[in-house]
């Protein structure tokens, strides 16, 4: 087929020719036939130079002595113009030497078929279409069901609890009394829950209250009252929420069951069980000598991150930055008393035990495990210095 870029009609006629001949004998011929014929408006070659016809396209076979086919005649004439040289083409009588007959097949409006096939692909995008946002829009749906969709409860430990599956991922549980109260829970987001199922604490909630940090969320009524004091004695319970007075957990919504963890008072962390612990020694005072020094040399070390060593003279040795002072004491050999603007920490404390110093007065004190009974540790605060 010949190009359609700018074409409008096709005229298409087939031929049947008594002899054999060439594609060059039936362009001579079909050209020859309008050459005088009609004005200039209606010569192929005229009509050729100025894009109204394209290149012209014959198919051909030759067969016994006879060659027959199709011509196809692109044009960007009108209609008009189209059927005139149609009738012309199908009047040609001779090709060379040959008899010859033409007929017309047809002339195809080039523009309309375009139009189909644009159309026909225009459907195509629009099933494209609609079939991908119809699948993007049921997978938002799924999403956003699934962001919604109430977990479900499992049974957890040889008792086989009530409970949400974070009660194994999660680092805090929440205990609650029974079945509907855990589903009170999940629905406000929290699946780290699980049930008593009972006024007798099981097993399985004794052993996790050992393992993870239990908070229980009680009914606010005399069986809750009961259900604390036992939890009390049998197992370690970290903080008691209760059910406003007179109402149980499972009739609460999940915002008053979120408002109850939020605003829960201290006053309500569980009771500890009564130890009797040593009274702690008092804490031991700085020889009056050392305290001095430290009055003396606060203003100098106040927030400039640096430190003083000192011998048993109260001698500085040296002044560093907070960050040297653990080099320092590696190799220092005669340090009884460090004073710096920092935080003493327990690997602070190691080294200076193991250097043979006597006295550390920080800014602060981190939590410090082991100290060796001959060092004295101290804040600018216990000084009365902040």
């Amino acid at each position: 087929m010949p190009d359609s870029g700018v074409v409008k009609y096709h005229v298409k006629l087939k031929f049947e020719i008594e002899g054999v001949v060439e594609k060059a004998d039936l362009i001579g011929a079909i050209f020859g036939q309008t050459e005088g014929l009609f004005g200039p408006e209606m010569n192929l070659n005229e009509l050729q130079k100025t894009w109204k016809i394209g290149r012209i396209e014959i198919n051909l076979t030759s067969k016994n002595d006879k060659t027959s086919g199709e011509v196809i005649i692109p044009m960007s004439t009108d209609i008009s113009t189209a059927a005139v040289i149609a009738a012309a083409v199908e009047s040609v009588e001779k090709v060379g030497p040959c008899g010859a007959h033409f007929q017309l097949v047809g002339v195809e409006d080039i523009r309309s078929t375009k139009r189909k096939a644009i159309v026909d692909r225009a459907k195509g995008i629009m099933k494209e279409w609609a079939s991908r946002s119809s699948s993007q829009g049921e997978e938002l749906l799924k999403d956003v069901s699934d962001a919604t969709h109430r977990p479900k409860i499992i049974s957890y430990g040889k008792d086989s609890l009530p409970a949400g599956s974070g009660v194994f991922s999660s680092g805090t549980v929440f205990l609650v009394e029974g079945r509907a109260d855990v589903n009170v829970l999940l629905r406000a987001g929290l699946e780290n829950v699980v049930a008593l199922e009972g006024t007798s604490v099981p097993n399985s909630v004794i052993k996790l209250s050992k393992e993870k940090e239990m908070i229980a969320l009680l009914d606010g009524d005399r069986g809750g009252d009961l259900i604390q004091k036992e939890l009390t004695q049998v197992a370690r319970i970290h903080k008691f929420l209760r059910a406003p007075t007179g109402k149980e957990v499972e009739d609460l919504t999940p915002i008053e069951v979120l408002d109850i963890l939020k605003n829960a008072p201290k006053s309500q962390e569980a009771p500890k069980k009564q130890v009797a612990e040593k009274p702690a020694p008092p804490p031991t005072p700085l020889p009056d000598a050392v305290h001095q020094k430290v009055l003396g040399i606060y203003t100098e070390l106040s927030g400039t991150l640096e430190g003083l060593m000192l011998n048993k003279d109260l001698d500085q040795i040296s002044k560093l930055p907070v960050s040297g002072i653990l080099t320092q004491l590696e190799s220092a050999t005669d340090v009884k008393y460090i004073v710096f603007d920092g935080i003493v920490t327990q690997r602070l404390v190691d080294s200076a035990a193991k250097a043979g110093v006597e006295v550390i007065v920080g800014l602060r004190l981190a939590q410090v495990k082991e100290k060796p009974a001959k060092l004295t540790l101290k804040t600018f605060r216990d000084l009365g210095l902040e």
